[in-house]
This record gives C-alpha cells, structure tokens and sequence, in this order.
C-alpha cells in the first residue's frame, strides 16, 4: 500500500490508482461509450469525447482546488485499465464516493478496493465531511459494495447535482 498522504498515486492490493487528467482521454471515452457499462443509467453514456473531456476538465479542477478528485484504476500487473474513481469534494459539504469499471471488471472486489482507498483519503483530507455514495434503487451490485464498505442506507434524497432521488449511503447521519 502506497502513502496516501499523496493522493494523485496510490497503491492498493491490485490496484494502482493514478489522478485523471488530460492524457486518459481515449480510454476514459471507450469506458464511459460502452453501453454495458451504463446499464444502470444508459443516459449517462458519454457519445462523443467532449462530453469525456469536459467530465475529465471538472475532476482536474478538483484535483487543483482540492489536492482530491478521481484516478484511473490499472491492474498493477497487466496495467490494463479497468476503471475509474475515488471520492471528490462536492457541495453542499461531502465526499461523492464514485466508481465506474470496464463490464468485464464488475464482480471482482475492483469497486470496493478503490472505495475503500478514497475513503482513507477522504478521511485525511478533510474527516469534518461525509462520505456519500449516492445510488439508484435498482443498482443492487452498488448498494451491495457500499453495504460491504460499512456505509448506511439514510435512503431516496434529492442527488444535490442532478436533484434526482437516489439512495443516500453514507458513513455518518446527514444533515442536509
């Protein structure tokens, strides 16, 4: 395990986790197109890479305000991408727990090893805040990794960027 006092790379069992910028373009575009990958929200596919580099410009923007955001995911022994996330700063004043990982990494412990790790930074970056995983109802693989991460279900809230109602799991009561 790397030292997660620098968030921008960090080590896990499997994983190694590297800040997302600019030069993760073309597979931050093959993921975010692949329509398996969006079964749970085929909405949110990303159909052109602009809508890829305008969601890659947001997190480096986080990652300067903030010194956290999201990280590209890699095997760390075949270094193949089999993902992205981490936990980002977001208002009203809480870490937004994320994750999206290639189909043919879901149901290998990917989405919790990278959950656990941004917790631990979200932890040492700013512990004042909650931890919430915001989650559709019909999503049973995620409410299962937040369950498995030791998170409450404080149930359906208004998602405060889309203002959709989705589940709230989070590691402490929440106040807004």
């Amino acid at each position: 395990m790397s030292d997660d006092h620098e968030p921008d790379r960090v080590s896990t069992e499997r994983l190694e986790l590297r800040r997302v910028g600019p030069d993760d373009l073309d597979a931050l575009y093959a993921l975010n197109s692949d329509p398996a990958v969006w079964r749970h929200l085929p909405e949110g596919r990303h159909t052109d890479p602009s809508a890829t580099g305008a969601w890659i410009e947001r997190c480096t923007g986080h990652w300067e305000k903030d010194g956290v955001s999201y990280w590209m995911a890699r095997h760390q022994e075949t270094g193949e991408v089999i993902g992205v996330g981490g936990a980002e700063r977001q208002d009203p004043g809480f870490w937004n727990l994320y994750y999206r990982l290639a189909h043919d990494s879901w149901g290998k412990g990917y989405a919790t090893e990278i959950s656990r790790a941004a917790m631990r930074i979200a932890e040492q970056h700013g512990p004042e805040l909650p931890v919430i995983a915001w989650i559709h109802a019909h999503n049973k693989g995620s409410r299962g990794v937040a369950e498995r991460l030791g998170l409450h279900d404080y149930g359906l809230r208004p998602e405060p960027r889309m203002g959709e109602p989705m589940h709230a799991y989070a590691d402490r009561d929440l106040t807004f």
